[in-house]
């Protein structure tokens, strides 16, 4: 009787600790906020793209379809936020809301360069998620990811911004992905990265799987969301993304070239090459050019080089801060559409039309030290773009022969009229492609 009343009064001792506690911290107040935003995207398929993007477990999708997410971001409007691969090649696009509603969507416009899409229903009572600030992201924040993994609607799982500013992975033509370890799943693509506030930082994208398995290991990507929000209102405005090409080839500063240079910093990138005929090139951008900062944002790499220009589209003004010869340099540059400029590209080969190459000949992580010709942009529709090259896209052989310059890429071509065969380098893998030349059928 005296162990019946000790367990006892050490149950009323425990419960009644509890009942005095202050609760746990919990993020479902936030959640319950939130998830009425991130929507169940499915999109029916042509015939030649019967296979789903999110390989869901479950539920199976019918044959002909694919699912993924996105994320509502304007109610007023009905403008959902999601992944141009999401969307791809969709005769029809339909869109679950969390409170069961079916609605079929109208696609706005799409970036495949960027990997972004914008779409847009009509439904009363929608929620949208608020937009954070991608840019005060710090590595070790607290993040959440919200989507339909597996076909799984409504999951959510939680983590932390493992690093910033990841590039040159190959996965997309502008790259400048949040990576984090909350865990994302094929049938993410699309949703939400939400910081613990309830703000919408980025756009779920890309994951690194292993060899054996599409699911997460811990590394997931998102695309930044100012720089979604930018080219979302581009798409909006225009149905499409104009992008001007601004015309260098440029490399990370070591501490030895910043003291060759007289650089203080290595944060900056040195101006290698100057496209003849660009934009760079009309403005008197030269190499040696250190470039620092354009339109006041600071420049750390070739690649934050190219993500920034192609944020700026065509008809707006950027202001360039160079450094040339021990001083401080300001240039003042108005992005043109690339159609209006004479491509030396095209006149090589037609395939080539849309596309802007620089000479480069520099050490690249995973090819070791490559010589070749780099494609600095590509202009959405052109020849170009049908053909498959992206940005970031190095050419290495054309028709069989090393290519290392302009000049050697005309050598390599007999005429123009001919298929060119090309080996390009994009990111740690290499392909054969071949361009058509005049006599391309229609």
């Amino acid at each position: 009787m005296k162990l019946i009343l000790t367990i006892l009064t050490l149950i009323f001792s425990i419960t009644t600790v509890h009942a005095n506690s202050p609760p746990m911290p919990s993020l479902a107040p936030m959640l319950k906020e939130v998830m009425p935003a991130v929507v169940h995207i499915k999109t029916e398929l042509p015939p030649a793209r019967q296979q789903s993007e999110a390989a869901p477990i479950t539920p199976t999708p019918p044959p002909g379809f694919a699912m993924g997410s996105g994320v509502i971001v304007d109610a007023k409007q009905g403008y959902i936020l999601t992944n141009h691969h999401v969307i791809s090649d969709a005769t029809e696009i339909t869109v679950a809301l969390s409170d069961g509603r079916s609605v079929k969507a109208k696609l706005i416009g799409s970036d495949p360069l960027s990997d972004i899409a914008v779409l847009q229903i009509q439904a009363p009572n929608l929620v949208a998620t608020p937009l954070g600030n991608s840019d005060n992201l710090q590595v070790g924040d607290y993040v959440v990811a919200i989507g339909n993994p597996f076909g799984l609607t409504q999951s959510v799982t939680s983590g932390i911004v493992s690093a910033l500013g990841r590039n040159d992975l190959g996965i997309e033509g502008y790259e400048d992905f949040i990576q984090t370890d909350a865990s994302i799943n094929p049938g993410n693509s699309g949703g939400a990265l939400i910081n613990i506030e309830g703000q919408l930082i980025g756009i779920n994208t890309a994951i690194l799987a292993s060899k054996d398995s599409n699911s997460s290991i811990g590394i997931g990507f998102a695309i930044p969301i100012n720089m979604a929000q930018s080219l979302m209102l581009q798409l909006i405005k225009f149905g499409e993304v104009r992008r001007g090409l601004l015309g260098i080839v440029a490399q990370t500063i070591t501490p030895e070239l910043a003291q060759a240079f007289d650089f203080k910093t290595t944060k900056g990138t040195l101006v290698t090459h100057v496209v003849s005929r660009s934009l760079a090139e009309k403005a008197g951008i030269m190499p040696g050019d250190i470039l620092m900062a354009i339109n006041d944002r600071a420049i750390a790499s070739p690649s934050s080089m190219r993500n920034a220009v192609g944020l700026i589209p065509v008809g707006d003004t950027l202001s360039l801060k160079l450094w040339r010869d021990n001083n401080e340099k300001t240039l003042q540059i108005t992005m043109v559409d690339p159609k209006t400029l004479t491509s030396l590209a095209e006149e090589i080969h037609p395939g080539l039309a849309g596309v802007e190459l620089g000479e480069i000949n520099e050490d690249l992580l995973g090819q070791g030290h490559v010589k070749g010709l780099r494609i600095l942009g590509v202009y959405p529709g052109s020849p170009a773009a049908q053909e498959g090259l992206k940005p970031g896209d190095i050419i290495v052989l054309a028709n069989k022969n090393s290519v290392s310059t302009i000049q050697e890429l005309r050598n390599a071509i007999e005429s123009p009229s001919d298929p060119l065969l090309i080996r390009i380098l994009r990111g740690p893998v290499a392909s054969f492609l071949v361009l058509h030349g005049n006599d391309k059928k229609a």
